[in-house]
């Protein structure tokens, strides 16, 4: 048992591998921004995919070609889609420039949101803690479940008769 203790003895002077201790402070995460001074990110959720740019600017959201009011036609989802500007405490200081296809229009309102939070982390990354608190920055898994055969819909089953 005592030749047991003497070979672990040596193991509590070892250091990490990748030389990171709990001493040293977080690596600073540096800006990406293209040559046109924007930020790029790829939001999704459901069936929906947005790929969003952010740069500084007036506040004006462009999806597929037209501004977000007529876009998104509902009020809701025109709120939905300004969250993370809100959160961050940084509305109408960004121009957002967006194409989003796939899914229905409350997919793509959260879609443009996950991407615009994205984008706002890799312009600033000091607001990565803010978003991700907010839960901006985490893609819902949530997806429509496929059809079974042997039955109408994904769990839906025929009527049963007993005659």
């Amino acid at each position: 048992m005592s030749e047991t203790n003497n070979a672990f003895a040596g193991l509590k002077d070892l250091q990490p591998a990748t030389g990171a201790t709990s001493d040293a402070p977080a690596q600073k995460r540096e800006p990406k921004r293209d040559a046109q001074g924007r930020s790029y990110a790829t939001g999704r959720r459901k069936n929906a995919i947005a790929r969003v740019w952010v740069k500084p600017g007036k506040g004006e959201i462009t999806i597929n070609g037209k501004k977000a009011p007529a876009y998104f036609a509902r009020p809701v989802l025109r709120m939905l889609i300004t969250q993370p500007f809100l959160v961050a405490d940084r509305y109408n200081q960004f121009d957002v420039y967006c194409t989003v296809n796939g899914g229905g229009l409350s997919g793509q309102a959260g879609a443009v949101r996950h991407g615009i939070s994205r984008a706002l982390t890799l312009f600033e990354p000091e607001l990565r803690p803010i978003l991700k608190a907010a839960g901006f920055l985490t893609r819902d898994p949530r997806m429509v479940e496929r059809k079974k055969y042997g039955k109408p819909k994904a769990r839906r089953s025929f009527q049963f008769s007993k005659r």
